[in-house]
């Protein structure tokens, strides 16, 4: 029965002895072979049978069934036979202590699908290997199944290190700022619990070597009979995006304080136009002045602080220009401060600036002048104005070269010069407590005395004869000249208000002229009553009967230089110049624009 058993199997069917030799082969297996079908007895080897090398425990698991272990069922076996190897399933038992019956079952199906199975297997390798997102695959547990090349080369854990682990304590244990991510939280293991896809844009999963990795992923449920199995996450390095985000964010940050200084630079030259015209260069050849200009040109070369002193009117601010424009500093901006027109309330936001929301009305960012100034000069202007209380915060941000804008807590490095002009006795202020010491002596390094008018007679005619063609050019009337009379004229008063009362005092006469002539005998008795003025400029139109065009517009120009005056240079509000000229401040805003007048007059 065994014998025909042999001869009728098509499959392979071998009797093996104890010394694993093969004596007896069924007949189907003989042809595959190429043995003859009538020999009765066979040697072969397993190495005749099966492919060995891939089945490295074959043989010792054989030997075992001769020692009384239990049959094999359906091991998958490597079969050799025509030149190629078949895929199959090997069932053994033994017979006695001698020999072992194998019997194995092959299809051509089975092997074709067991083929079109590996090569799905390797394509859908390749093509996870290939993606440049880093994918990981997840079951029910939340357990590691798989993960591709770009997990090792994003993260350098190896597939190996996360498959059959919580990936969530190799790689996503604690957040960016090492505080503990528990994995209840982690929006990874949640597509696990509720079968939604979860998207994160902004979150770090950790490297092998122990350093954060800034990341995206979606962590997608896989679900199969409406149950989940499990998830694949997809994730990608955004380390290079993240720092283009803060190249840009540094790069709209530097741009919109640029943008800002820019439009302070732009106002506060507009403003400087006008003052650097008002003046021009500093005129004159008198002894006095030769004396001030020798300090000028010593100090400017050095880093000094310089106190200019003193009167009002005789040109402290073109001294401060003088410097800046003869010194090293003279490519960077020359910004000035004039500290007795600053609210005390917005005194720390004028010098340093505030951030948005420091204080209501703060509604947006703004640079001090102190950082306005940065690599320049920064004068300040009756510096005796400064209130007691801020005198401290100016002085530690000289000292120190650093300041804090209101509002924020970030320190800001400044590099500035400061000249500083005063026509008050800081000696005397310093001993009534009005004046810190120590900060007089920071500002006071150099400090140089302007001399007013009166001491310097001689040049009183240049510089009217300056301020009179000036004049002349921006009202649109003909030169003039000033006779001797008139300069002994000029030369004879004793100009309490300096170079600003003669400039004044040279405007009045030609406002008040007729012909080619200026009336300085008008301007000198007008002197600065609006009240004389009004006075006089009836006279002037009384003896021709009309005025032109240029002289209306220069009437014009000195009411509302006289209204100014009147109202302490009030533009706005209850007894302001708008208010007592009976016209909109609005309106009078725009006259004082085209006219070329500012608040001062």
């Amino acid at each position: 029965m065994v014998d025909e058993l042999f001869e009728q199997a098509p499959t392979l069917l071998a009797l093996v002895d104890r010394d694993l030799t093969c004596r007896n082969l069924s007949l189907g297996w003989r042809v595959r072979l190429g043995l003859a079908a009538t020999d009765a007895a066979v040697s072969l080897s397993l190495a005749d049978l099966f492919l060995l090398e891939a089945m490295p425990e074959f043989e010792g698991r054989l030997k075992q069934l001769l020692q009384g272990s239990q049959s094999l069922q359906d091991l998958p076996v490597c079969l050799l036979g025509g030149d190629k190897v078949t895929d199959g399933f090997l069932s053994a038992w033994c017979i006695d202590a001698e020999s072992l019956v194998l019997a194995a079952t092959c299809s051509t199906h089975l092997n074709q699908a067991l083929e079109e199975l590996r090569q799905l297997r390797t394509m859908h390798e390749l093509i996870l290997n290939a993606a440049g997102e880093g994918i990981y695959g997840l079951d029910v547990n939340g357990l590691g199944t798989f993960g591709n090349a770009a997990t090792t080369e994003i993260l350098g854990w190896r597939p190996e290190d996360v498959i059959g682990k919580r990936s969530h304590d190799i790689h996503h244990h604690s957040h960016l700022d090492g505080s503990p991510y528990p994995q209840a939280e982690c929006p990874i293991y949640a597509a696990l619990q509720d079968g939604e896809v979860h998207r994160v844009d902004d979150e770090v999963f950790w490297h092998a070597d122990g350093s954060p990795v800034p990341v995206e992923y979606t962590s997608t449920p896989i679900v199969k009979e409406e149950k989940i199995q499990g998830a694949v996450v997809v994730f990608r390095d955004i380390s290079e995006r993240k720092e283009n985000e803060r190249q840009r964010d540094a790069a709209f940050e530097e741009i919109k304080q640029l943008k800002e200084q820019l439009e302070q630079e732009r106002d506060y030259l507009r403003d400087e136009i006008k003052s650097e015209s008002d003046y021009g260069e500093i005129i004159g050849a008198s002894e006095a002045l030769k004396r001030t200009m020798a300090q000028i040109a010593a100090v400017a070369a050095t880093p000094a602080n310089v106190l200019i002193l003193g009167e009002s009117g005789v040109g402290k601010e073109m001294v401060a220009r003088a410097i800046h424009e003869r010194s090293e500093r003279a490519g960077k901006p020359l910004i000035k401060v004039n500290c007795a027109s600053i609210p005390k309330a917005l005194f720390e936001s004028e010098f340093f600036g505030h951030v948005k929301g420091a204080f209501t009305g703060a509604h947006r960012d703004r640079i001090g002048r102190l950082q306005l100034a940065q690599g320049g000069t920064l004068f300040l202007d009756e510096v005796g104005e400064i209130p007691l209380h801020q005198q401290g915060k100016l002085l530690r941000a000289l000292q120190e070269r650093e300041f804090e804008r209101v509002g924020d807590d970030r320190t800001v490095k400044v590099d500035v010069r400061v000249v500083a002009a005063t026509n008050r006795n800081l000696m005397n202020e310093m001993k009534r407590g009005s004046f810190r010491e120590d900060l007089y002596y920071r500002l006071g390094v150099f400090p140089i005395t302007v001399p007013p008018l009166r001491e310097r007679r001689e040049d009183i005619a240049p510089l009217a004869d300056h301020f009179l063609e000036r004049t002349c050019h921006e009202l649109g009337r003909d030169p003039m000249r000033l006779s001797k009379q008139q300069v002994k004229q000029l030369s004879a008063h004793p100009w309490p208000g300096n170079i600003r009362e003669l400039k004044n005092v040279i405007e009045r006469s030609v406002i008040l002229s007729t012909g080619n002539r200026a009336r300085l005998d008008l301007a000198l008795s007008v002197n600065s009553d609006p009240a004389a003025v009004a006075m006089s400029v009836q006279s002037v139109e009384d003896e021709s009967g009309f005025l032109t065009d240029a002289e209306m517009r220069a009437r014009e120009k000195q009411n509302i230089i006289a209204v100014l005056h009147h109202a302490d240079g009030r533009v706005w509000g209850p007894e302001g110049a708008a208010d007592l000229l009976g016209v909109k401040p609005s309106t009078l805003a725009y006259r004082m624009k085209v006219l070329g007048l500012s608040k001062t007059g």
